[in-house]
């Protein structure tokens, strides 16, 4: 029998410091967006396009960070530390050289970006210098994330949930001090909000770093050189591939939306990205469960108890569920006060409140499809989560946001519309395939190559 409860202090043990991590990161986010806003709408827009093309840029290498997470909690839950530190050394020779190259690829295609996702030059020359800023904090970001995702594994979500708390409030200080000038710093504009990104990000990796040669050196030896095993590599390289795309196809999928959404106009524009960042608070809060089913799948397919697996999932799921039906009626009740928190131009925060009234429940789909994405990535079955997110991306998401601005006429509702019906169609995809997996096949994924997960569909 289904007992929701039983383990709801494991679970929580290790979703309430995701949610502090995620919503941290997700509040911080909000906060610098209220901060730059005195600035006027056209800054609203530019950074709130910035923001999509930085997840776009993550998503990209984003599978690092998830795939490691998956991978050190089976090795951690089948008792084999030594196997956990290697493939976390060996993900940190890979961003050692990506770095480089994503903090040229920044420089080079900052301002061609801008311009193609708003088609406005004079939005694009604006933003150029903020979005290099961001892609250098991008570059540094990836250490942690990886080293979070490390942390995540071995049941460690307390950690991250500091180390992201440090780092934000540190953004927050130099967005506000940057910006505008104050406590004696120079009035830097969007310039000062971009360096404040690049500050809080650096301070974060550096204490992700500090943690893992130093503090966890005793415990699991993390400064012992670890030889570079090719095939553990190829299996992190194909692992990270396949849900760095998973992740690209969704993140690609909102920037299209987002170009749809930025012909209508700046206000369109603006409202959008407020909204959006809005609604986030529900979605940050929706990856922390999802990583926690994940954790909590991955650790028990170590063990050898794939059913335990499948049963704390979804006991995830139901928590994460609540907590982002909450979180809805909130945004359902508020959305007028709360959109006049980001701007005081009425024609924008008006038709903010008017796309959150409807889609105040949004995250709740969103939220389902990442608990049980989080449960397939702890089985290790990525190949069906990146098909089926280039699939509802591209063929479903994309041709119904086209459909009802442009054919329809029917503006930013129709957008908002579109990202209601692919998000619950998604969700719905993921949460079959989750209870339909034979999870008797499941095994440990192995650079050997014995991983089986079967879905019988």
């Amino acid at each position: 029998m289904f007992k929701p409860f039983k383990n709801a202090k494991l679970i929580l043990s290790l979703a309430i410091p995701n949610i502090f991590s995620f919503a941290t990161a997700t509040v911080t986010g909000a906060i610098n967006l209220i901060m730059v806003g005195g600035l006027g709408g056209a800054v609203i827009a530019v950074v709130g396009v910035t923001n999509i093309i930085m997840y776009n840029a993550w998503a990209m290498f984003s599978g690092l960070g998830h795939s490691i997470n998956y991978l050190v909690a089976q090795s951690y839950g089948a008792g084999n530390n030594r196997q956990a530190v290697e493939r976390t050394h060996i993900t940190l020779y890979v961003v050692m050289i990506l770095f480089l190259g994503i903090v040229i690829a920044g420089l080079i295609g900052s301002w061609p970006l801008l311009w193609l996702v708003t088609g406005d030059a004079d939005l694009a020359g604006l933003g150029a210098g903020y979005a290099k800023l961001r892609f250098a904090a991008l570059a540094i970001g990836l250490f942690s994330f990886v080293i979070h995702g490390f942390l995540r594994g071995i049941g460690d979500t307390r950690t991250p949930a500091i180390l992201t708390v440090l780092g934000s409030a540190l953004m927050v200080f130099f967005t506000y001090s940057l910006t505008y000038g104050h406590f004696g710093f120079p009035a830097l504009g969007l310039t000062g909000a971009g360096i404040a990104f690049l500050i809080g990000e650096g301070a974060g990796a550096l204490g992700s770093l500090l943690v893992f040669f130093v503090f966890l050196h005793r415990k699991m030896q993390t400064r012992k050189p670890a030889p570079f095993n090719r095939k553990e590599a190829r299996l992190i390289l194909e692992e990270s591939g396949k849900l760095g795309l998973q992740e690209f196809a969704l993140s690609l999928s909102m920037l299209i939306f987002t170009v749809f959404v930025g012909r209508l106009g700046t206000v369109a524009l603006a409202a959008n990205e407020v909204a959006l960042n809005i609604m986030s608070l529900g979605f940050m809060p929706a990856f922390a469960f999802g990583a926690t089913a994940t954790i909590l799948v991955g650790q028990e397919i170590g063990r050898g108890e794939p059913f335990k697996g499948r049963r704390l999932g979804t006991e995830t799921a139901v928590y994460g569920s609540i907590f982002l039906l909450a979180i809805g009626i909130i945004e359902f009740i508020f959305a007028l006060p709360i959109a006049k928190i980001y701007t005081n131009e009425p024609e924008i925060y008006t038709l903010v409140a008017k796309l959150i009234t409807v889609s105040a429940f949004l995250q709740l789909f969103d939220g389902l499809m990442n608990f049980y994405a989080g449960g397939l990535r702890g089985i290790g079955d990525t190949g069906f989560l990146m098909k089926a997110s280039i699939a509802c991306g591209f063929g479903l998401f994309v041709p119904l946001a086209a459909l009802f601005i442009f054919v329809f006429d029917m503006g930013s509702m129709g957008a908002w519309m579109s990202l209601y019906l692919y998000l619950t169609i998604f969700a719905g995809v993921v949460m079959y395939r989750y209870y339909k997996t034979d999870w008797l096949g499941v095994r440990l994924k192995s650079a050997e190559g014995s991983t089986s997960h079967t879905a019988a569909v």
